[in-house]
């Protein structure tokens, strides 16, 4: 597992308060996003994305009877990857969506799965409900990424992971203006180019134990936690 690395690890108060991305989102436009995605995401986004996939369930350190969240769970592409000793929620507000993830489950016999439809920043479970909570390629389409965030503490147990894989904006300040100014076009793919880590793990209150970068090009984060 890789350290922390030192440009996203710098969390002061200049950080705690700025404006984590020059893109505005809400629920209806990444609904309407969403369901135009849904027929073509596995095969835009599936093989691209999949090996953070991957590393990500490495860090999650599974065990038999594990409870999991996915947080945004989508056309259901990683539900396949869980052993089958772990129970699996997820959670996603596009019907779309949700729609071909119970498709999966069914043609894949995924009895140890559950889908719900759920607004992630207004979750309906229970406090510490669950092991891991994990939330993939999701963080940086959301209206409020922090709320989600504070959702995906609270329903996780204390001593339980919380894992983010996600896209952010680079510390290379041209690479950083670049996608600044692409953002407000990128969100119509699914995600804003420029979400601000540093200023992201502050106002969420998240201490990473690890920050990885992971895919080719290595422009996407895994961002891995403890619940304290």
């Amino acid at each position: 597992m890789a350290p922390l690395e030192r440009d996203d690890n710098k969390v002061g108060t200049d950080v705690s308060t700025r404006a984590l991305s020059v893109t505005v989102v809400e629920n209806d436009f990444v609904e309407r996003v969403y369901e135009k995605l849904s027929s073509v995401y596995d095969l835009i986004f599936g093989p691209t994305l999949h090996p953070g996939r991957l590393v990500a369930l490495k860090r999650m350190a599974i065990t038999p009877g594990t409870r999991i969240l996915e947080v945004g769970v989508g056309t259901g592409i990683n539900t396949s990857l869980y052993p089958r000793t772990c129970t699996v929620t997820g959670i996603d507000l596009s019907t779309s969506m949700l729609a071909k993830a119970r498709e999966r489950a069914a043609r894949e016999d995924l009895t140890n799965v559950r889908l719900m439809e759920m607004d992630a920043a207004n979750m309906d479970f229970a406090d510490e409900s669950f092991d891991i909570v994990y939330a993939p390629y999701l963080i940086s389409v959301v209206p409020d990424p922090v709320r989600v965030v504070k959702e995906m503490r609270r329903v996780c147990k204390k001593g339980g992971r919380i894992i983010v894989l996600n896209h952010f904006r680079s510390p290379n300040p041209i690479l950083s203006w670049v996608e600044r100014l692409i953002s407000p076009l990128t969100v119509h793919i699914g995600f804003t180019a420029d979400l601000d880590l540093p200023g992201f793990l502050a106002q969420a209150g998240l201490k990473p134990i690890s920050i990885e970068k992971v895919n080719i090009p290595r422009i996407w984060s895994l961002v891995t936690c403890i619940r304290d």
